[in-house]
């Protein structure tokens, strides 16, 4: 795991991808390197800071350098033992034990096409020193970054956005339309960047740069297909075996020469991990997190320590416990500076703490459960949206009594908040709605009416932009399984675009490798061979990880209520947070831009407060996009206001 960055052809390339390459030095403070080589009327230049995990020796630095092909990479390849027997097989001759020599040895041999034979995340820059070309890669899911930048012939790429801002000297303008729509998910699709020039990668796909300034691209993993490959063989009765694929992951996710922990937050998903790791790594650490008794009391949240530490116990797990208290708030423009986008999800925080904690004792390598919701259908929108289709069924009229008794109904008091009553509200605001349009209101903040009256008027075309994007995604499919429907469009965009995002960015901030072996090509294609009514059976939610976790965890475990890797957002919003927020509303950079209406915001934080509605994540969010919007527009020249 490391950071990556170059530039091809670019002004200054040395200069640039030396800033580039400091820029990133969290992301790898184990070394650095430098490559430079002559190419057309211009300069390749590559960078990379490295975090060592797997061959700790010389021969594993980058830029790496073999026969003409120089690799800077950003990853891990957990099919390199695999790999490297097939290479050595055909007369490869390796110098060291890197998964990193294996990746340039299989480019050698077999280009592109040794791209959807790479198991792992990964994004890389590989050059070709005989014919001048740059090819840049991203991992088939998107686990890893990759920010690109072409002016003219040149092209400047890094693993962090922040990076590329830094050596254009504040020239980057802010695209207002992705603002839009990280307030309208809390977070910016893969498919937008914040800054105009500026992409990402798309995941499974590749880049090549030539001499001659033509640049092609190519796609070598869709999950659109994989999905589609999945329910033929679902229909010709195959039953894929979900233990042994997740068991497979798992020890393979375990390949490292250094030590590696786990997250425990008591939940499924990574108390099987942490079980199936335990069985490969007898004693191995595990984090996990909780909070103020009084603000987990107010949230109504489950007591996920509890769980942690039965699960920790059962399987000799050295159990390594956090607390976050608000004085994590102080971490806000910190953790705002390093999420590079404007990301209102507070599990990023969480995960930077743990995986501080974890860097401390001498861990770099963390196993996640990040992926098991998206892709088995575990979160309660999935389910919640099952539901709606019945209740769409239940005569009109009672339905708006319903709506009217429930509307009616505090989601919070002085003392506490009703988590049900906040699922009740937030379920009534889409159970009639169609399809794709509830869906995307299951999990998104605002409705269409409500965004519009948020933002300035003339951003409103950007708004029907955002939503019809959704829509085109979501509808681009050829399954006739609702389930498995909302899973592909959460394998496409909250994957990638949120939880894989702020995972990279939280734990990278923290010098630490976080591994998802959910998000993995070998069970993402297995959990697209099962049908959505064996991933939601009657209230149940992921029932065949469920059902094949029972091999392993206590019932108790697999079959506990579902907890939220998250914070308690409506206590800090009341007490701790409640300053921050009304100087944002009254006198914030956001309002003073005209990107959003004053009137708007404070309407928001009078019915949280009266505890009419929940809007603490929507606040969170308006926070985080303060704080990032503030840093963007701060440069020399910048002027993103709307009503200059």
């Amino acid at each position: 795991m490391c950071g990556i960055a170059g530039t091809y052809r670019w002004p200054d390339g040395k200069a640039v991808t030396d800033r580039l390459t400091e820029t990133l030095a969290h992301r790898g403070p184990d070394g650095a390197g430098r490559y430079s080589h002559p190419v057309g009327d211009g300069e390749v230049h590559l960078g990379h800071r490295r975090l060592a995990i797997i061959d700790l020796s010389e021969t594993g630095a980058q830029p790496m350098v073999s026969n003409g092909l120089v690799l800077t990479y950003n990853g891990e390849l957990y099919n390199a033992p695999e790999l490297r027997a097939e290479l050595a097989a055909a007369g490869v001759r390796f110098r060291g034990t890197s998964d990193t020599e294996v990746l340039l040895e299989a480019w050698r041999r077999w280009g592109t096409d040794c791209l959807p034979r790479l198991r792992g995340m990964f994004a890389f820059g590989i050059f070709d020193e005989r014919t001048g070309d740059l090819v840049l890669a991203r991992d088939q899911l998107g686990i890893k970054p990759l920010f690109l930048l072409r002016r003219k012939e040149g092209l400047v790429f890094a693993s962090e956005l922040k990076a590329l801002a830094a050596v254009t000297g504040g020239s980057l303008e802010v695209d207002h339309a992705a603002l839009v729509a990280s307030l309208l998910y809390y977070w910016v699709p893969d498919s937008r960047c914040a800054f105009r020039e500026a992409e990402k990668l798309p995941p499974g796909s590749w880049l090549r740069c030539r001499p001659d300034g033509r640049v092609e691209r190519g796609r070598f993993w869709n999950l659109k297909d994989v999905a589609t490959e999945g329910r033929e063989r679902a229909l010709g009765g195959e039953r894929p075996d979900i233990a042994a694929v997740v068991e497979e992951s798992t020890r393979q996710h375990l390949l490292s020469d250094v030590p590696v922990a786990t997250f425990l937050s008591g939940g499924l998903d990574s108390s099987y991990l942490t079980a199936l790791a335990a069985r490969h790594r007898p004693g191995i650490s595990a984090y996990t997190i909780g909070f103020r008794a009084e603000d987990a009391r107010f949230e109504a949240m489950p007591d996920d320590l509890r769980y942690a530490r039965q699960v920790a116990g059962r399987f000799g797990v050295d159990l390594h416990e956090i607390e976050i208290a608000p004085n994590v708030l102080d971490l806000l423009p910190r953790m705002t500076y390093h999420l590079d986008e404007p990301i209102g999800d507070p599990a990023a925080i969480n995960t930077f703490l743990i995986c501080q904690a974890a860097r401390e004792a001498g861990v770099k390598v963390m196993l996640s459960g990040m992926g098991a919701d998206e892709l088995f259908a575990g979160y309660r929108k999935h389910l919640a949206n099952l539901i709606a289709v019945r209740y769409q069924r239940v005569p009109r009229p009672l339905r708006r009594g319903l709506s009217g008794v429930v509307d009616r109904l505090p989601v919070a008091t002085a003392r506490r908040g009703y988590r049900s009553v906040r699922f009740a509200k937030r379920f009534l605001s889409f159970a009639g709605l169609p399809e794709e349009t509830a869906f995307r209101r299951s999990y998104t903040m605002y409705d269409q009416e409500e965004l519009l009256a948020l933002i300035h008027p003339d951003l409103a075309g950007t708004v029907e932009d955002v939503l019809t994007e959704h829509a085109d995604v979501y509808q681009d499919n050829e399954l006739d399984d609702f389930v498995n429907r909302m899973c592909l469009g959460d394998a496409r965009m909250f994957l990638p675009g949120l939880n894989l995002a702020y995972t990279d960015r939280s734990s990278m901030a923290a010098s630490t490798e976080v591994r998802v072996p959910y998000v993995d090509v070998e069970v993402v294609k297995a959990a697209f061979a099962v049908p959505g009514d064996r991933k939601i059976v009657g209230r149940q939610g992921k029932a065949v990880l469920k059902e094949a976790a029972t091999s392993v965890l206590p019932r108790e475990i697999v079959y506990r209520p579902k907890g939220l890797f998250s914070a308690p957002l409506r206590a800090w919003m009341s007490r701790d947070l409640a300053p921050l927020v009304r100087e944002v509303v009254n006198d914030g950079v956001l309002v003073r831009s005209g990107l959003l209406r004053r009137d708007a915001l404070a309407r928001m934080v009078a019915e949280d407060a009266a505890g009419q509605r929940d809007f603490s994540k929507h606040l969170w969010h308006v926070l985080t996009l303060e704080h990032w919007y503030r840093g963007a527009t701060s440069g020399a020249g910048q002027n993103s206001s709307l009503t200059a």
